[in-house]
């Protein structure tokens, strides 16, 4: 049985039995039948890829640079489903996650290096999530910051309280949460009326536009790609449908591919209507400087009418209750993982409440707040990164999931530019302060 807290497959009895179905081909349901059963895991990790830290890069870089850097969302995002694929599978191959298996495999004092590392990852991401749920509470209501930060922690024990009753109601809710931030944005597509010829343009052509395109570009990386979403995903996909026969397994993991991409497509999709509407308006109309959330807001009003301005301000909440959920559950699946210890989840959702309140009494800008812990965040990448790359090219471990050698070479050149670009980001904040 899986030591992680992730509710245990036996509380969502209908879907597994059905997910079982299909795998032993005794199923004569049609395809979307068939395929619902294994989604789910997918969207819950995509969520931090579509979190408040993405609503700053993928802002500024639109209305600084228009659409040049449409091309780093597809390129970052097809790395993400990369990347997410290799952690479904490892909980699927082995019944572990990815932290359970550095806790197997890695000497104590690199285990604990890394949950000391990993839970610095979590608060970062939780300042990001909650403070980006806070400002959309404030944007909508008009309340202050501080209360909307206690609205934002009432909200995601509620949410969090859903995990009791298993798998199903959590990824209702988080998937609910996605597709309002999808919809948003799609309506925001709508009313920007961009220029379709540029965007299909600059969606597949690699362009810079000066230093701060590629600082920027850069910032979107690292939004992109998170640590914690890759332990979660493996964690996730672990003890949720459990098959030992090797064709099974396979039939399982291209199931869970089919999540994956659906999932992580649309986070895409949302990333570059996120730009598009910054470039369609902003930098359209020559506001360049647009680059905090509560100015976009209320320069979007007087350009695309007083809808548009609720609707980003309804997208920036739904992402902010969502992720700040996810991240959450991340923390523990890290913690019961590599220390083979758990507290309840109310009292780590206040212990990482802390800063983002400290930052909020401050009176910190929050849009800066979001750059900087994106900046963190890069610090755990290679600690979540190269693992998983280690674990899933071994055979020994994966048995019949185990990479095909063009797997492990794309995963590795991928993660190495990762690394790179994020090297590159944390030397331009902290040494040449950009």
């Amino acid at each position: 049985m899986p030591e992680t807290d992730i509710p245990p497959q036996t509380k969502i009895g209908g879907t597994v039995d059905t997910a079982l179905e299909v795998l032993s081909e005794t199923s004569n349901k049609g395809w979307l039948s068939r395929i619902l059963p294994f989604m789910g895991p997918a969207f819950i990790a995509s969520v931090a890829y579509i979190d408040p830290g993405n609503f700053a890069t993928n802002i500024q870089g639109g209305a600084q640079f228009g659409y040049t850097l449409l091309w780093v969302i597809v390129a970052s995002n097809l790395t993400a489903m990369l990347i997410q694929s290799l952690a479904a599978k490892l909980g699927i191959a082995t019944g572990l996650n990815l932290a359970e298996q550095c806790r197997n495999h890695y000497s104590r004092p690199v285990v604990i290096m890394m949950w000391f590392l990993m839970e610095i990852v979590a608060m970062a991401t939780d300042l990001a999530e909650f403070i980006g749920a806070a400002v959309g509470f404030n944007l909508l209501f008009n309340i202050p910051l501080w209360l909307a930060g206690i609205l934002t922690a009432i909200a995601t024990f509620l949410i969090l309280g859903l995990e009791r009753y298993g798998f199903r109601p959590l990824e209702a809710v988080i998937t609910t949460l996605v597709s309002v931030v999808a919809i948003s944005y799609l309506l925001e597509t709508i009313l920007d009326k961009p220029n379709w010829g540029e965007l299909a343009y600059h969606s597949v052509v690699p362009l810079f536009s000066g230093s701060e395109s590629i600082l920027l570009a850069t910032g979107i990386v690292g939004a992109t790609v998170m640590p914690h979403a890759i332990y979660l995903h493996s964690a996730l996909t672990q003890g949720r449908i459990v098959v030992k026969d090797p064709r099974q397994l396979k039939r399982l993991f291209r199931f869970e591919m089919i999540d994956v991409l659906f999932a992580m497509g649309l986070a895409s999709l949302v990333n570059m209507a996120m730009l598009i509407m910054a470039a369609a308006t902003f930098f359209k109309h020559g506001m360049t400087d647009v680059g905090t959330l509560e100015v976009a807001h209320r320069t979007l009003e007087p350009l695309l009418g007083k809808a548009s301005s609720w609707i980003f301000a309804i997208s920036l909440l739904a992402s902010g209750l969502s992720s700040s959920a996810v991240g959450t559950m991340a923390g523990q699946v890290m913690m019961q993982g590599f220390l083979k210890k758990k507290i309840p989840v109310w009292i780590r959702r206040l212990i990482t409440i802390i800063p983002s309140l400290i930052v909020i009494s401050l009176g910190l800008d929050p849009t800066r707040t979001l750059v900087i812990s994106q900046v963190v965040l890069s610090f755990g990448l290679p600690f979540a990164i190269i693992p998983l790359i280690m674990f899933t090219r071994r055979k020994n471990v994966m048995g019949v999931l185990v990479n095909h050698p063009a797997t492990t070479a794309l995963a590795s050149i991928a993660a190495a530019l990762i690394l790179a670009l994020n090297v590159f980001l944390v030397y331009q904040v902290f040494i040449t302060g950009v």
